[in-house]
Parts: C-alpha cells; structure tokens; sequence
C-alpha cells in the first residue's frame, strides 16, 4: 500500500510485517509511581523506550511509526507536570536529531503546534527540514494532536481550497487535507499501560487498522514486547469487508 492510500477503497494484501504503526505510549507516569518516584522520572524513562521502539521498528522494515506524545487534552494536566513535558520534549527534539538524520530517518510533527512555545516550533521545523529526504523510516509525533481537530481542519481546507461543490465531495477529498496525508493509514496500533481506548488518536486513519492493546507499562514495552504485539499482528486476518472465503481463495 503505497501513502496516502485507504483501506478502505483499496484494500492491500496483508504483510508479515506491518509497514505503519501508531502507539499511544501510556503508563509513565504509573510506571514512576509504582517505584516511589515522581512523575516526571517515568516520562524520563519513556525517552529510552521511544528510542528502543525506533531501533526494531528500521530493524524490521517498518517504513512508518507515528507516536503520541502529547493531546490536546494533555493540556488539562497540572501545570507543573505539562512545563516538564515541553522542556523533555524540547530536549529530546535538539538532542535526538542528528542520531535520526544519521540513521535515515525522516522525522515529522503532526497537531497544532502554535501553542507551543517560539524554541519547540524552532526546533520541530529545523528537524523536519533536516531529514525531509530520508526514507529509511517515517518517525510521526503528534504533539498537542486530537483526532476531532484533525478531521476538523481537514474539512476546513476542504471546502476552502476544492473546486467542487459539498455534494461531490469524496473520501479522498478530504484526506488529502488530514496530517498524515503522506502516510498510509497504520496496519497495527499499540496502546501500553492497560487502558482499552483510543483516546482521540487518528480516529480517520484507524477504521481498519488492527489493534493490539497491553499492560505493560511505556517505560518497560521493549522490543520483545514489541515483537509480541507483531505476532499478534501476523495472526490477524484482514479482511476488509470480505468474507474468509474470499481471502483464502
């Protein structure tokens, strides 16, 4: 399935590994607090993780991995623990660069990044121009990203910029305009940390994605963890609206 494409329209022969993954990466902040230790020392720790996710993921050949990092609604959480987030985060974005342009990967942000602060949006845009032309993996963060808001400024776009009328608009009018407009759409989501909910995440791009949630908290999901949930995958039968008999003929 090459970018851009929907399962929906064009239904791809199913992969033993899945070329896009999306993560929630959740339970820092529990992890932390089952070893008496504050919050912010499990999101620390989840840095490492990302980092061992990366690896398995150019290991295996998956060509896009998109993670979330912060929602919209992550806005709502106490002010102490949000500044923490911003300055890992800004952290992260200067020192990580080099290592991902120098591994080939393509490095993109997805959300409204206006909120954030002059430095971040300096550092996202610098990263994205940096490895815009590599290809050995598509590294997505979506940062102060919420589903609703994407299809919603989709539409907006939509309707601003298409020549045609409302009536004649199609599926792939609309995402064209979506933020992962340069991606297919992910065969596999992962959710850490026990909770069974997608949480506002991709809420377009999941229709058919195959879901894979576990307990493990994000600070412990290594790559045998991950390779479990890629067994999983490979169990699954994708069938997009036909039946078994169809995929087996």
């Amino acid at each position: 399935m090459s970018q851009g494409t929907s399962v929906a329209r064009d239904m791809p022969e199913p992969e033993p590994v899945p070329k896009h993954i999306a993560i929630i990466m959740d339970g820092n902040g529990r992890w932390a607090r089952k070893r008496l230790m504050p919050r912010m020392a499990g999101h620390k720790q989840g840095i490492e993780a990302v980092r061992s996710i990366i690896k398995a993921c150019s290991e295996r050949d998956v060509k896009y991995l998109t993670l979330f990092a912060f929602s919209s609604e992550n806005w709502r959480r106490p002010a102490e623990e949000v500044t923490f987030l911003m300055q890992l985060f800004a952290g992260a974005l200067e020192q990580e660069m080099d290592k991902l342009h120098e591994n080939g990967i393509c490095f993109k942000v997805i959300g409204d990044i206006t909120r954030f602060e002059p430095r971040i949006i300096e550092f996202i845009q610098q990263g994205e121009r940096l490895t815009a032309n590599n290809s050995r993996l598509t590294l997505t963060i979506a940062a102060n990203y919420g589903g609703r808001w994407d299809i919603l400024q989709a539409m907006r776009k939509m309707i601003e910029k298409s020549p045609v009328m409302p009536a004649q608009f199609k599926e792939a009018d609309l995402e064209r305009y979506l933020s992962m407009h340069y991606a297919p759409e992910p065969d596999l989501f992962i959710r850490t940390g026990g909770e069974y909910r997608i949480s506002n995440f991709l809420l377009w791009q999941l229709a058919y994605t195959e879901l894979y949630f576990t307990d493990t908290l994000w600070p412990d999901f290594n790559e045998r963890e991950f390779e479990l949930a890629i067994q999983s995958y490979r169990v699954r039968e994708r069938r997009f609206g036909r039946t078994s008999e169809q995929i087996q003929q």
